[in-house]
């Protein structure tokens, strides 16, 4: 293990976040809002820690996977745990855990709270609480790529960090140099996220909420500033983050292939296109079932799309109670919530590519039972996807199975029902946000024991993390010298 490259990596994370909370500290100083000293002593406390870490440059330039794993997952800590000292020392927040479990939440883009009422939050809190999600949809070291050759410009070096830290089942670079994906990748997102903030604007949201749900709604968080989430803003912002969040939950793949004037690859990337025929699908059947519960057709349309969108991009925005659907209702949401959006987005779960080589696999074994003798190849996209790729796909399944039942059954000391226990899980691991019963998106997790909170913060960041980088932290051999 090179340990001081990783501290090195460690250490710009650190200064990275120091300026990332200059956000929160103008915030403070446009309201007169006193709270944004805790900004202030939290990035000096991040600089105190990170300026020592990167001015010894290391002579050892070997890095390989298990190093991108494990500078990932402890850079996704650090981040949370330094992350969380604004709380503490504003006292928004008292208890150490709570706080992390806000602030995990926020860079996992999960989305769910403690806190009971988020109106009563200086505006500076809610500002940080929703830039988290910004910060993490993408990554933050992805951004780090963008802007600084970490480890001397070596592409290897960038693709293990990417490979650990990007969702999907594979990660696969735009162009040649990995940097210049990242740089591609954070400027579709930064566009994106520009546009929504003005449509917002034309909206007559103000500029602090129009900035704040374009942060949430980009990383695919859901930290709303209401406790309403989105439900007391006008139709026009509704549709309008509604087509966002699905916009989002694209792989940013797709967007670049439309950049480069290739619309034929675009349209024919199987993930995408079922990604938004399991969208359409879910709107018309729980448009059906839940009719009953709204007064009109556009109100019923508006509502089931907004939380289709929300769930499968696992945002966690809400504009109705949901938990108060048909079960054949929310049966589909809490399917939803284990697909999840494509790889390659700012979108938790499973993901759509992972369903859709997991079926092709099944076909492909149904067909060798009978056909011992033939010789089938799995493609997707037209080109043929690798062993490595189908192996490691079964076996996040066999760990996701085995972390999700695992957890269940520990929050379950707490002895809560079955439906809020399995949705807090599925809520946490998935990045979504809100679950169902006790856990709905009226409710939140301030419920829990500090032990199940430490459970669900593994569980968020394990979900946003693919599982593998964080569940190597426990493995013997990563931690191993040269």
């Amino acid at each position: 293990m090179n340990y001081s490259i990783i501290a090195y990596i460690i250490g710009w994370i650190l200064n990275f976040e120091a300026l990332f909370m200059a956000l929160p500290c103008i915030t403070a100083i446009f309201y007169h809002e006193h709270s944004g000293w805790a900004f202030f002593l939290s990035a000096m406390f991040c600089l105190l820690i990170g300026i020592p870490l990167v001015q010894k440059k290391t002579k050892n330039k070997i890095f390989y996977t298990r190093e991108g794993c494990v500078t990932v997952a402890l850079s996704w800590i650090i981040l949370s745990i330094m992350g969380a000292l604004p709380f503490l020392i504003g006292g928004v927040i008292s208890n150490p855990i709570d706080a992390v479990f806000e602030t995990v939440s926020g860079f996992t883009t999960t989305g769910a709270s403690i806190l009971l009422d988020v109106e009563s939050l200086p505006k500076c809190m809610l500002m940080w609480r929703s830039f988290t999600h910004w910060i993490g949809g993408m990554g933050v070291l992805v951004f780090i790529l963008c802007l600084l050759p970490l480890t001397g410009g070596d592409g290897g070096y960038h693709v293990n960090l990417m490979k650990a830290e990007s969702p999907g089942p594979s990660v696969s670079k735009l162009v040649p140099q990995v940097q210049s994906t990242a740089k591609i990748l954070y400027s579709i997102y930064l566009t994106l996220t520009v546009i929504e903030f003005v449509l917002l604007l034309f909206g007559k949201m103000s500029v602090f909420d129009a900035l704040t749900t374009s942060f949430g709604t980009a990383g695919t968080g859901g930290f709303g500033i209401k406790n309403d989430s989105i439900a007391g803003y006008s139709p026009y912002i509704q549709y309008v983050v509604t087509i966002f969040m699905i916009l989002f939950g694209i792989n940013f793949s797709a967007y670049f292939l439309l950049l480069s004037k290739k619309l034929r690859q675009a349209i024919h990337m199987e993930e995408v296109r079922w990604y938004l025929i399991i969208i359409f699908a879910s709107i018309v059947f729980i448009s059906f079932n839940a009719r009953a519960m709204f007064s009109t057709l556009e109100e019923t349309i508006r509502h089931v799309s907004f939380q289709v969108a929300s769930v499968i991009t696992t945002t966690g925005f809400a504009t109705t109670d949901f938990d108060l659907w048909p079960e054949f209702s929310r049966t589909i949401l809490v399917i939803l919530m284990f697909i999840g959006a494509c790889a390659g987005s700012t979108g938790g779960g499973i993901k759509v590519s992972r369903f859709i080589l997991l079926i092709k696999t099944m076909k492909k074994e149904l067909h060798t039972y009978l056909h011992p003798r033939s010789v089938r190849k799995i493609q997707l996209d037209g080109k043929v996807v690798e062993h490595n790729v189908l192996r490691s796909t079964n076996v996040y399944m066999i760990a996701y199975i085995l972390i999700f039942v695992a957890s269940v059954l520990l929050i379950s000391l707490d002895n809560f029902d079955l439906t809020t226990n399995f949705t807090a899980v599925s809520a946490t691991l998935n990045n979504i946000g809100p679950g169902l019963e006790l856990v709905g998106p009226t409710q939140n997790f301030s419920l829990f024991s500090n032990g199940s909170k430490l459970i669900l913060i593994f569980d968020m960041l394990a979900g946003r993390l693919e599982l593998f980088p964080l569940l190597l932290l426990f493995v013997r051999d990563s931690w191993r010298r040269f």
